[in-house]
């Protein structure tokens, strides 16, 4: 195939820049603890300085890959998909949620927001990012809201984005990674005086698990 069509493949959504797909357990949010299977698209321009995947962010170094095959591998292993990236939602996400759902699995989407969203999902986890706000439709579409925090200010920005989702909307704090041992006694202290939120930590790195 040459490069012109798959580059018109990728912006129709029908392939996509695959970093890589693993069967794993879901470390953070709301579903923690259960197995999943993970499908990493590559591509993103958000630019978060402390993340943690950053070879993701160059779409071009990912191979464009079919979603007939990427749906394929993941009905192998799991009937939960959570789909991540990289931005997931700077592709079309229809065709291959659409493929998944044909086979009776559960989507479930890890995003920013940043972009429009698209694909048909069972569950959204929205994470926003100071960098490049969600758009508006996503607020109301989240069933969960993922913040994280990397210093204090982030509980500022986490309230201010709380405030646009919807009611029944599950609200997580979660501490940065590298910054665990100084923000998880601020989370902690901030959620016991503000019930409503709920403590998220990366509990597959402290079990050591992808």
């Amino acid at each position: 195939m040459i490069k012109e069509e798959v580059l018109a493949l990728v912006d129709k959504g029908e392939m996509l820049p695959l970093m890589e797909e693993f069967y794993t357990i879901q470390g953070e949010g709301y579903h923690k603890g259960t197995a999943a299977y993970f499908i990493r698209v590559g591509g993103c321009d958000v630019g978060c300085h402390w993340c943690d995947v950053k070879e993701s962010w160059n779409a071009d170094t990912h191979p464009p890959t079919s979603i007939e095959q990427i749906s394929n591998n993941a009905a192998a292993y799991s009937d939960t998909i959570v789909i991540t990236g990289g931005e997931p939602l700077t592709w079309n996400m229809d065709p291959l949620t659409q493929s998944l759902r044909d086979k009776g699995l559960k989507t479930h989407i890890e995003t920013s927001g940043a972009y429009e969203l698209s694909g048909v999902w069972d569950w959204i986890c929205l994470s926003p990012k100071k960098l490049k706000l969600p758009l508006p439709r996503i607020y109301r579409e989240a069933n969960e809201l993922k913040m994280i925090v990397y210093n204090k200010s982030d509980f500022k920005f986490a309230e201010e984005q709380a405030a646009k989702v919807n009611e029944d909307c599950i609200l997580y704090l979660q501490p940065e990674w590298s910054r665990c041992d100084k923000m998880i006694p601020e989370i902690v202290e901030y959620v016991m005086k503000n019930p409503r939120w709920k403590v998220s930590l990366q509990t597959h790195k402290y079990l050591n698990i992808p």
